[in-house]
């Protein structure tokens, strides 16, 4: 994954739902889990999603929060 992409990914926000206009990794762990029992959405915003499930489930956001631009 390149530089570019994270910060994409830290910076992106949720388009839709409960949760629309957060940004992913502002998102509650649960609401990612939810989604990988019942399937995520197709496409960029799917990819995205599951890329910060596995960063939540491992703890890791903490490389992600210093990407967000201001």
């Amino acid at each position: 994954m390149e530089k570019h992409e994270l910060v994409e990914l830290a910076n992106m926000k949720m388009p839709f739902g409960k949760f629309k206009g957060s940004l992913l990794v502002n998102i509650p762990e649960p609401y990612y889990v939810w989604y990988a029992s019942k399937g995520f959405p197709t496409g960029k915003l799917g990819r995205q999603m599951q890329l910060m499930h596995e960063i939540k489930i491992n703890g890791l956001e903490h490389l992600i929060r210093p990407l967000i631009e201001k």
